[in-house]
């Protein structure tokens, strides 16, 4: 159970690097969370273009707790709107994907086009009966009032990001200039294809999943596969770079294809230098013109997704929170229309070492939960995120907690924490 506090909590240290349990724990600090980070002047992701190719396609997404629906319209053009009838409140879309020509609410039958505009009210004008007519809407009723909740739509690469602020900074701004080029370097204007979809409700604060994949530390020392076989390792040629307020990060690494030194093996148990993989095609890594060099490239877009290479897998994956202490965890595996078929089979072994049972990923998801146990065990204690210091800077090595404290710096700024 989360903690009940008599009193507000308090982070009474300096700096970022030493984070209070409670800061995963405490529910009104996570309904302040989703207003001013989810709801509020960030942008947030829905999914991709690839999604909704057609005319009357839509996808469900969600962001933070509030779910919401991306349109292609007939006119071609990309929309989000939020799945809250005018009428009732009704969450009408139930289904995932789909494609239809409007949208119709089953309670009461109002109906919306793919841009979110009400366009039919059963009974507006009432019902004629023994000469008279009875009921119906006010005569000052305007269907242009009562449409969809409509969300500001930012689309680049293919990519799509919507946002309930519609004051909120341009998309490149929001990422800055760093890392809209990482950006760019995965979706780099080729078209996407969808290959499949991972799903996982993993028992932790929403947080841990943007600090995982923050954190250069732990993947050389808790994942088996990436120890053992050098796909991300402390002696790989690495950088950490941010943005300048922080909020987001890219850990980019290569692979060096030379053995392991003792100096990053000796005692670390995951290392299995005996371990042989059955199926080669795991490793079947065929370098990309694209990759300009660097063999992954993790990359957080604070608060919502993080955008993976790693080798020839590449996905999106989308951080939907679902209370305090547990949240959704949606990966969108995909590759490009001009992928050759060898290389699509390529992407989807590779998969495999992500996603809920994936090789390397199910560490992370039970590190997670273990994790939010002990915060809820203890809450007011304390982590300490101190590997490299305690100040935040680009690094161009990996044996550092720099991200983890300046998402943590910015996210103390935003929540008057």
């Amino acid at each position: 159970m989360a903690a009940v506090f008599p009193i507000k909590p308090v982070w009474d240290q300096p700096g970022s690097s030493r984070i209070p349990f409670w800061a995963y724990t405490d529910e009104a600090l996570y309904k302040r969370e989703l207003e001013r980070l989810f709801y509020q002047g960030h942008w947030c992701y829905v999914g991709l273009e690839a999604e909704i190719p057609n005319p009357g396609d839509y996808k469900r997404s969600v962001i933070g707790e509030r779910s919401v629906i991306l349109t292609r319209a007939a006119d071609g053009s990309v929309n989000v709107v939020e799945n809250v009838c005018a009428h009732r409140g009704m969450q009408f879309c139930r289904e995932r994907h789909g494609n239809k020509k409007e949208f119709v609410c089953p309670y009461h039958q109002w109906s919306y086009t793919l841009k979110g505009d009400l366009q039919g009210v059963p009974f507006r004008r009432g019902v004629r009966q023994d000469g008279k007519v009875n009921g119906g809407m006010p005569k000052d009723f305007e269907t242009a009032d009562h449409g969809l909740n409509k969300l500001k739509v930012a689309v680049r690469g293919g990519v799509v990001f919507a946002s309930f602020d519609h004051e909120v900074e341009s998309l490149e701004d929001f990422l800055g200039p760093d890392m809209c080029a990482y950006f760019d370097r995965l979706f780099n204007g080729r078209k996407l294809t969808v290959l499949g979809y991972n799903r996982q409700r993993i028992p932790g604060n929403w947080k841990l999943m943007q600090e995982n994949i923050k954190d250069p530390y732990h993947p050389g020392l808790l994942h088996t596969w990436f120890v053992t076989y050098g796909l991300w390792r402390a002696d790989n040629k690495s950088q950490l770079k941010m943005d300048a307020h922080h909020r987001h990060a890219a850990m980019i690494s290569t692979r060096s294809g030379q053995a392991a030194t003792s100096e990053v093996t000796a005692g670390v148990t995951s290392f299995k230098a005996g371990m042989d993989v059955n199926d080669k095609r795991l490793l079947d890594i065929v370098p990309e013109e694209w990759w300009k060099g660097p063999t992954a490239v993790m990359m957080t877009v604070f608060p919502s997704v993080i955008f993976q290479q790693q080798v020839n897998s590449v996905s999106t994956r989308h951080i939907q929170p679902n209370g305090a202490g547990s949240f959704d965890f949606v990966w969108t595996h995909f590759g490009f229309e001009d992928d050759t078929p060898e290389m699509t089979q390529r992407r989807l072994i590779q998969a495999n070492l992500f996603g809920p049972a994936g090789f390397v990923s199910a560490d992370d998801g039970e590190v997670i939960e273990l994790s939010q146990c002990g915060f809820e065990q203890k809450p007011c204690h304390r982590t300490l995120a101190e590997l490299g210091g305690t100040g935040v800077e680009n690094t161009d090595h990996m044996v550092t907690e720099t991200l983890i404290r300046g998402m943590y710096e910015y996210w103390r700024k935003v929540m008057d924490v």
